[in-house]
């Protein structure tokens, strides 16, 4: 069997920690900031973990970073 091409697109997004698992950024921090509280606006610098259902996706997509 082939050696599977990673998603450069998921590649750019994700990352893997050192136990392995995937990190993304939070979403809403783009534009219409106005609105947003500088609470919120703080607390979506931060990255997060994905959930588990979720990163089985992501880490055949990026299997070898």
């Amino acid at each position: 069997m082939p050696k599977m091409k990673t998603h450069r697109g998921a590649a750019k997004r994700f990352k893997k920690t050192g136990t392995g698992k995937i990190v993304r950024a939070h979403a809403y921090k783009r534009h219409i900031l106005e609105k947003k509280s500088p609470k919120r606006k703080r607390n979506l610098r931060k990255s997060t973990i994905m959930h588990k259902t979720d990163a089985k996706r992501i880490e055949r997509m990026i299997a070898y970073l």
